[in-house]
């Protein structure tokens, strides 16, 4: 049976291969799982005690969201009835173009990018225009200020971005929001906000997008520096109840399970393990930064859990290489960026053993390659 056109001609997300999947190919006794940015210092201690007792709650529907609703608009300084939880900020993502985007739509992005931002807008029919970033991996505010003064529904981007780790600064962010026309949903993805933070120049988009009058989002997610990426909860913030009403109609019914619920409520009491993870995970970036550097090999600069990098190699041949090894990275498959491969940071040992495998696995295409000459 034929599904709707644009279904089609969409590509599977590549979610890569987990760690018992990795063993069992290549029988390795030990992985190193450096593909997903996800925490190696796990969530809050408070997690463990949030979730006492939750076999006795299984039977049940989960509640509506409402304590969880609530912590989070005390939190943040916002109207509950303007905060959306979601099965991660992933099932949201989903949900704004299915909300707002008809056949024909313009959505406005950028490339290298997190692939939802794209595949759901064009599942919805809408018409993505994907803006490259600068060769230096910064974004391009003179192409996305020419690419949103056109009629569009939808700009959507993450910052920092989502594979490249680049940030857009205070006063790009409000230029490029000038330049979108007034009926223009604004959605930033901010899943890595807590890692960009550290730096006193990140914006606080929430701010920014409140002084103006067009519509917007903000998306933030547990699945990062909170440590709950397994359990599957994030949300958005919307300008106004209207958009997180009209959300809420195409969300699934009980779309956040008790454990997810009762998880993201132990970690927000959590935040100095929060800080702590966070603060070794970016002094480790830039330390695996500066060895890969030392590797002759280009290195994004990076707000993010993750590093971006090129090889002369294809990510493809590279992340295969390093499987070998037990060795789990994102190759990136967006054309043009072929040669970039993006790689968690992990803890100390998991970065010494990825840089010293990576070292080996350079060292013998670069021999191949002299062979082959």
């Amino acid at each position: 049976m034929a599904c709707r056109p644009e279904i089609a001609r969409l590509p599977p997300y590549n979610a890569g291969l987990g760690t018992e999947a990795v063993k069992a190919r290549y029988g390795v006794a030990s992985v190193v799982k450096l593909g997903s940015n996800e925490n190696p210092y796990g969530p809050p201690p408070g997690v463990k005690a949030a979730l006492a007792g939750l076999v006795e709650q299984v039977a049940l529907y989960p509640e509506a969201d409402v304590k969880l609703r609530s912590l989070l608009a005390a939190e943040l300084g916002e109207a509950e009835a303007r905060i959306v939880l979601g099965n991660g900020s992933e099932q949201i993502i989903r949900m704004i173009p299915e909300a707002y985007v008809s056949p024909g739509d313009r959505v406005v992005t950028v490339v290298p990018s997190f692939g939802l931002h794209i595949l759901d807008a064009e599942a919805m029919g809408g018409v993505v225009e994907a803006v490259p970033v600068t060769r230096d991996c910064a974004f391009d505010l003179t192409a996305l200020i020419e690419a949103v003064s056109k009629p569009l529904k939808m700009l959507i981007f993450a910052n920092p971005s989502n594979p490249v780790g680049c940030m857009m600064g205070e006063a790009d962010l409000r230029a490029l929001i000038d330049a979108c026309p007034q009926d223009c949903l604004i959605v930033v993805d901010e899943a890595y906000r807590e890692y960009a933070e550290i730096d006193p120049a990140y914006p606080q988009a929430r701010e920014i997008l409140r002084a103006q009058s067009r519509p917007w989002i903000v998306l933030r997610t547990f699945s990062k520096a909170y440590g709950l990426a397994g359990l599957r909860i994030g949300y958005a913030v919307a300008s106004c109840e209207e958009i997180a009403r009209t959300l809420g109609t195409v969300r699934d019914p009980f779309n956040t399970n008790i454990a997810a619920q009762l998880a993201a409520i132990g970690a927000l009491q959590g935040m100095e393990h929060v800080r702590q993870g966070v603060e070794r995970t970016v002094r480790d970036r830039e330390a695996v930064r500066e060895r890969l550097e030392r590797l002759g090999l280009a290195v994004a600069p990076s707000l993010g859990n993750f590093l971006f990098f090129r090889t002369a190699v294809s990510s493809g041949e590279l992340a295969e290489r390093l499987l070998r090894h037990g060795v789990i990275v994102k190759p990136w498959k967006e054309t043009g960026y072929t040669n970039w491969t993006r790689v968690s940071i992990g803890l100390p040992e998991e970065n010494e053993r990825f840089l010293a495998v990576l070292s080996v696995v350079l060292e013998s295409v670069a021999a191949q390659e002299t062979v082959e000459a």
